[in-house]
């Protein structure tokens, strides 16, 4: 699942997300979210989020719980 819609994307949920340095690349970055950071319901560039280390990006992949 893709990280463009802010509904499908929750606290706890571990994701895939690409962080702003690594946006040449596409190199992903796999974590926990912590905080959800846009506000806005969608975003093309997928929903930006603070993981449980601190890092921050936008999400690609919502990767399915156990």
């Amino acid at each position: 699942m893709n990280g463009t819609n802010r509904a499908a994307v929750k606290p706890g949920q571990q994701v895939d997300i690409v962080l702003k340095q690594d946006q040449r690349t596409g190199k992903l970055t796999r974590g926990i979210v912590k905080d959800l950071l846009t506000n806005s319901g969608t975003h093309p560039h997928g929903i930006k989020v603070r993981l449980t280390d601190g890092q921050v990006g936008r999400v690609k992949h919502i990767l399915p719980g156990e």
